[in-house]
């Protein structure tokens, strides 16, 4: 297995993580991206939030992959903040290759880090691959998630 490169994305990342998160959304154009234009003041307020963690996998000098973590102060857990990650996604040639792996594998340091009490995410029931990631780095499926789309 090659070993991914995972770091913080950058502004000229834009392009590729709108690619990337059109594989995501594939035929649920509800969940598309915008486009470079309308999407770069975006990036640049997600980049400039510091409870936000969006990085990149790189494989073989190609990106292969993001996650998107938020860190969440909490009054519970005796005020220790919680994780959310979204929007995983490794591109098709790079899958089966130990990218998604080493996104979650570096979220979960990065969480630890800051003294999270969890990680969670929420992923459709239709992703079983993805499910099998997410059991192999530890991740349990202990609850069952909601969801509510709002008209767009």
């Amino acid at each position: 297995m090659a070993e991914a490169i995972v770091r913080h994305a950058a502004q000229s990342d834009l392009d590729m993580l709108i690619a990337l998160y059109e594989t995501l959304a594939g035929e649920v154009r509800a969940a598309a991206p915008n486009d470079s234009a309308s999407s770069k003041g975006l990036l640049e307020a997600i980049l400039a939030d510091r409870a936000r963690h969006l990085v990149i996998a790189e494989l073989d000098g190609e990106p292969a992959g993001t996650a998107d973590m938020v860190i969440i102060p909490n009054l519970t857990h005796h005020a220790m903040p919680w994780a959310i990650v979204e929007n995983v996604v490794v591109a098709d040639a790079h899958r089966r290759r130990g990218v998604g792996t080493q996104l979650m594998l570096h979220l979960m340091e990065v969480a630890r880090a800051a003294g999270c009490c969890k990680l969670e995410l929420l992923s459709g029931k239709h992703r079983t691959a993805a499910h099998a990631l997410y059991r192999s780095v530890g991740m349990q499926a202990v609850s069952e998630g909601f969801k509510v789309y709002f008209d767009r």
